[in-house]
């Protein structure tokens, strides 16, 4: 995967509106009415980032999930970051 430029990733941030960019990753804070229903969570994004092979830094917290996208290997953002993000946003529902 190739990084994007600023226009790529101005459009592919727009499909994931719940999603902010903070310089090189792009970042997403997920509420829970339990601490376990985080944990249950973040086992399910496990799962689909081992299958894709892109992992996200994820942070559990009291009752949230902090989730950090970027393609370290690049050094920023690519479409594989984007591509989990909405995989991500299914999960989440």
């Amino acid at each position: 995967a190739e990084l994007l430029d600023e226009a790529g990733i101005a459009g592919a941030l727009a499909t994931v509106p719940e999603w902010r960019r903070e310089g090189a990753e792009i970042v997403r804070e997920v509420k829970f009415k339990t601490y376990l229903d985080g944990v249950s969570f973040v086992a399910r994004v496990a799962g689909v980032a081992e299958e894709m092979g892109h992992h996200p830094d994820i942070h559990i917290g009291w009752r949230k999930v902090t989730l950090r996208l970027s393609t370290h290997s690049k050094g920023g953002l690519t479409a594989l970051d984007f591509e989990l993000a909405s995989m991500i946003e299914r999960l989440v529902a």
